[in-house]
């Protein structure tokens, strides 16, 4: 008797304040979790985790060094992915985040090219950025993927010291010039001669993640394997 009316409120409360998938914002039935079946199923995955010369790893090539990249998915404007991530970082949507991380953790913990990994790192947000926001969602996402994978993940060893203006407007080397000397590891004891792995949430010119690499590289830890969410 208590169970069932404890459904009823469950219910009721599900009637004035329905759970919508985070990608399409239709209404999730019982069982569906932050993304409905139908997201799950269309959603445009990259499968790019087997392939070491992929589209994310070719954003970096001939310009840092990095041992294997891989994005979740593919990103466009005005579709289910861009929805995914406006509601990761601007609407507080922390549960996602960790959801996504957890999705493509799996994934990358099948595949070869991702089987050395030591620790997750993710790109930090600088304090100002981070207390306005309150959260950083490459930290959740680094949660997941190291949740995932089995490994430790850690949110206070690369750290953000300069603030910078924004890059949407910029044009690539702009953007790389933007990025320079704003990166710095507090705590180089616990990467030396490790495996990173990187996490963000979207690639555009990868200059963020580029200037990420070349600190870590510099703080002498082994090697750096990326992965995000989206990339455009």
């Amino acid at each position: 008797m208590w169970k069932r009316c404890v459904q009823y409120v469950i219910d009721f409360f599900n009637l004035l304040y329905p759970s919508l998938c985070y990608a399409c914002g239709n209404h999730l039935y019982d069982g569906e979790d932050g993304i409905c079946v139908s997201c799950r199923m269309s959603l445009p995955y990259t499968f790019d985790d087997q392939q070491k010369y992929n589209t994310t790893f070719k954003v970096f090539d001939g310009r840092v060094r990095i041992r294997a990249a891989s994005s979740y998915l593919y990103f466009k404007k005005k579709n289910r992915v861009q929805n995914l991530l406006h509601h990761l970082k601007y609407k507080g949507s922390k549960k996602l985040g960790i959801m996504l991380g957890k999705m493509h953790g799996e994934q990358l913990s099948m595949s070869p090219l991702f089987n050395l990994i030591d620790i997750v790192l993710p790109v930090p947000l600088h304090p100002e950025k981070l207390k306005q926001r309150g959260y950083n969602q490459s930290s959740l996402l680094a949660e997941g993927y190291a949740d995932a994978m089995k490994i430790k993940w850690d949110d206070a060893i690369l750290i953000r010291k300069t603030a910078t203006s924004t890059q949407t407007k910029k044009s690539r080397y702009q953007r790389y010039e933007n990025m320079q000397d704003v990166f710095e590891c507090i705590q180089v004891n616990q990467i030396t001669n490790k495996n990173i792995l990187l996490v963000d949430d979207v690639i555009t010119t990868g200059s963020t993640l580029e200037a990420c690499v070349e600190t870590l590289m510099k703080s002498g830890c082994s090697g750096v394997w990326i992965a995000t969410i989206a990339v455009a």
